[in-house]
């Protein structure tokens, strides 16, 4: 599950970043939790993210898909079209998860959609509507991440392989 995810980005936004150093493509992933669970992050802006993450091993003990499993894949999916959409001088840390469980998953994939309801300058907010495969709504989530200027303190955190030659 820690395998290179090639995820699409906009051409802008991989040049962004390659401005300040960073390799955006080789840094990208659903994160230590995220890539435990399975979370694939197919397309990412900061007008859409989409994600998958696979139902088994992700359920309660009924056998459904988690409600925590699908906070995780909501909250993915929103923190980074709040990261696309604050840049590359802002951080975004989630400050508000809500998530409404319509229906149940008990096997498959899940797919997550993240798009915008508020893009501001200190915050953003996404809504993530997650799907089973035959479309039909398992989940609706709305996140809001503060955006905070990135600080002397968080330059380390970048990992080796998001820095590109000499950076």
């Amino acid at each position: 599950m820690g395998e290179q995810q090639h995820v699409k980005f906009p051409q802008e936004v991989i040049d962004e970043y390659a401005a300040l150093g960073v390799d955006l493509p080789a840094l990208f992933s659903a994160g230590h939790l995220g890539n435990r669970m399975g979370v694939q992050i197919l397309e990412a802006s900061a007008e859409k993210v989409v994600g998958t993450m696979p139902v088994e091993g992700n359920t309660q003990p009924y056998g459904l898909l988690h409600g925590g499993a699908s906070a995780v894949l909501a909250e993915t999916l929103g923190s980074v079209g709040s990261m696309l959409h604050g840049g590359s001088s802002k951080i975004a840390v989630g400050v508000d998860l809500n998530c409404t469980h319509h229906r149940g998953a008990r096997s498959g994939l899940v797919t997550g959609v993240a798009t915008p309801v508020h893009r501001g300058r200190s915050t953003a907010t996404y809504e993530i509507v997650i799907s089973d495969e035959q479309g039909r709504r398992v989940c609706s989530a709305r996140l809001t991440c503060m955006l905070r200027e990135i600080g002397p303190g968080d330059a380390g955190a970048l990992p080796e392989q998001g820095k590109l030659n000499g950076a």
